[in-house]
């Protein structure tokens, strides 16, 4: 269950303040695939950012009895000084991994680095930052996958088989994506969300929530 409780955020501006939205009170159902669907400038990004954690509303909480990823496909939380490996097992550590060794092994297979798995992370290309974040996130079972134009990582073999790890991951565990791209959204998901005007509603029927999504002008 992910459960927003009076969540407010806004920005301030020489106009005052610019809400995102205020006092929204929304569940994720749990049990399906969810699409996030809004129009340009709907707050998508930001309200994805205060799932992950790492934004935070002005007032009210994400509550959560799941184990949430970050943005799977955002390089965040990376550390440029520290090399692929070093970042991979400070990554494991904080995610409570019990097998280091096995879990850094894994990582570095996925991801496809070779030997520059050992150099630091500012040496790497913007892809390959990616491909590590990847790899570290899908190596965990997380309940929840934040997933953020994830399958556009990399070249075509490595978009493919990011797109089949994400599918066996949705047969145990949920996921919430955020995507352009409706032959993705119609491919990982079976519902959506679509917030609009500060507000969340939820579609059970995902054919109905792409109509209404693209009725709403971008």
């Amino acid at each position: 269950m992910i459960t927003l409780s009076s969540l407010t955020k806004y920005y301030p501006s020489d106009l005052g303040n610019q809400y995102v939205f205020q006092d929204l009170n929304f569940t994720f159902p749990t049990g399906h695939n969810i699409a996030l669907l809004g129009s340009n400038g709907a707050g998508k990004s930001t309200l994805f950012r205060i799932l992950a954690g790492s934004e935070y509303p002005n007032k009210g909480k994400v509550l959560s009895d799941k184990a949430i990823s970050w943005p799977v496909a955002l390089a965040t939380g990376i550390h440029p000084q520290m090399t692929g490996r070093e970042n991979t097992r400070f990554i494991a550590r904080v995610n409570g991994v019990a097998d280091l060794d096995a879990f850094e092994e894994k990582v570095k297979a996925f991801a496809e680095l070779g030997v520059k798995y050992d150099l630091p992370v500012k040496t790497y290309s913007s892809g390959m930052r990616a491909r590590l974040t990847f790899g570290c996130c899908i190596s965990i079972d997380f309940d929840v996958y934040l997933i953020d134009e994830a399958t556009s990582v990399g070249d075509a073999k490595f978009r493919q088989k990011a797109k089949q790890a994400l599918l066996n991951k949705s047969r145990n565990a949920s996921l919430i994506m955020v995507s352009h791209d409706m032959k993705e959204i119609r491919e990982f998901c079976d519902s959506a969300v679509i917030l609009h005007q500060g507000e969340l509603t939820f579609y059970e029927d995902l054919e109905q929530a792409i109509t209404v999504y693209n009725g709403l002008g971008k």
